[in-house]
């Protein structure tokens, strides 16, 4: 009689194990929302039990927020990754836009469900997660090439982060394809920034000698 060969399982590092219950919550918030998401059908599903979904998970709540905080800091990974690969500040605003475009297309529902949930809903929105960051690195890109005071800069930029949010609502409502917001979004951030960069000089530089003029100023 042949010798039955038992299979060794496979021990599934922690991180590893996170990342399957947290993947596993994403695909059923996307099929059948919110509420389908608990710990015991979570376990079942990935091969484990519900005990183990609880050692990494304190709570349902807990999950779902550990949940958009990862979407968020997966988004705005990829964001930087394009903005690294640019070499001009039109090819860098398209770049960070198409991929932020192209995330809220692909799990744009998961986001919108778990934003929609009361006790996960103060995690905010892409466009804040790790906002001052991404602004202070585009800032510094856009006032470095183009010669602007650093906060003008910073305040030009911060304007523009609400455009793309604006775009991926419209995503999601509108007839027109994804190309096409696209390039209207970047056109829009383009189009704002380099106003600010033509009235520069004109129009928001500092003005100068202010002390020496208010001294001559009649008591």
């Amino acid at each position: 009689m042949p010798k039955t060969v038992e299979k060794k399982r496979t021990r599934l590092s922690p991180e590893v194990r996170k990342s399957m219950i947290l993947e596993r919550a994403a695909e059923l918030i996307a099929v059948e929302g919110v509420s389908a998401v608990n710990m015991d059908r979570i376990g079942r599903e990935i091969g484990a039990s519900k005990a183990l979904v609880y050692s990494y998970f304190a709570s349902p709540t807990e999950l779902l927020q550990t949940l958009l905080l990862h979407e968020y800091k997966h988004l705005r990974a990829l964001q930087l990754e394009a903005a690294e690969s640019a070499e001009t500040f039109e090819q860098l605003v398209r770049r960070i836009t198409n991929v932020y475009l192209s995330y809220i297309e692909d799990r744009g529902l998961i986001l919108d469900r778990l934003a929609a949930e009361p006790s996960v809903a103060d995690h905010g929105d892409p466009t804040a997660f790790s906002r001052d960051t991404s602004r202070i690195y585009l800032g510094n890109i856009f006032a470095e090439t183009f010669g602007v005071d650093p906060e003008i800069a910073l305040g030009a930029v911060d304007i523009s982060f609400g455009l793309p949010a604006a775009a991926g609502n419209l995503l999601s409502k509108s007839n027109l394809s994804r190309d096409t917001i696209e390039d209207l979004t970047v056109t829009m951030i383009i189009g704002s920034l380099d106003s600010v960069r033509n009235n520069y000089e004109t129009a928001f530089k500092r003005l100068k000698g202010r002390s020496t003029f208010d001294q001559k100023k009649p008591g």
